[in-house]
């Protein structure tokens, strides 16, 4: 079981993407986060939470989320998962852990690595860091700070839901994501697939 966090601030905002797409979350804060740093809950959607929620893990990403790069899905991956999310009623939790938790500098030494011709997860391990070293415990704190013991996860990384039944949250079903392919991304999709088995289905 995790170590207990509480919620900090809660605030109610809109948000709005690029295609014209809004909603309205309220974003709530927390202390007593396992690695200290700031992570975010968006509720969205009006379903209680009393029920098992739609939850989406999201890693920050400044270049997909914020600039649209093409180099990854993550932008589109969490427009979708408001959505999503909204429809059904749950929460899409914000977590600060750039570049698979390395940091923005090293992601982009690793994109510099990549246009070398190693993939994601080699290009990591070239700069002496970690494949992926996320750790979803400050999410399972979030959780649980919100009184939810069990969830339908949207997520296609295995690694996801293996954390955060190891972190004391039951995770009902887990959702599968749309495929966010393009001419950019395509070798980024496949290095996902082929080395950590995320469930993603590429043609070609």
């Amino acid at each position: 079981m995790t170590d207990t966090a509480t919620v900090r601030t809660s605030v109610r905002i809109p948000l709005t993407f690029g295609d014209g797409y809004s909603a309205s979350a309220e974003a709530v804060t927390f202390d007593g986060l396992a690695d200290g740093k700031e992570h975010l809950a968006l509720l969205l959607g009006n379903r209680p939470l009393s029920r098992t929620p739609l939850v989406r893990l999201h890693s920050e990403c400044l270049t997909g989320d914020v600039f649209g790069s093409a180099r990854c899905d993550c932008g589109p991956q969490l427009r979708e998962a408001v959505e999503r999310i909204a429809e059904t009623g749950g929460i899409l939790l914000y977590l600060r852990q750039e570049g698979r938790d390395i940091g923005l500098y090293n992601k982009l030494d690793a994109y510099a690595l990549q246009d070398q011709g190693l993939d994601t997860y080699q290009a990591n391990t070239a700069l002496g860091l970690p494949e992926d070293g996320r750790d979803y415990r400050a999410a399972a704190q979030m959780l649980s700070a919100l009184g939810v013991a069990a969830v339908d996860l949207l997520t296609n990384n295995p690694d996801k839901p293996r954390q955060l039944r190891t972190h004391g949250i039951e995770v009902r079903e887990t959702v599968p994501t749309g495929v966010h392919a393009t001419p950019s991304n395509l070798r980024y999709l496949r290095a996902k697939a082929e080395h950590t088995g995320h469930t993603i289905r590429l043609i070609g």
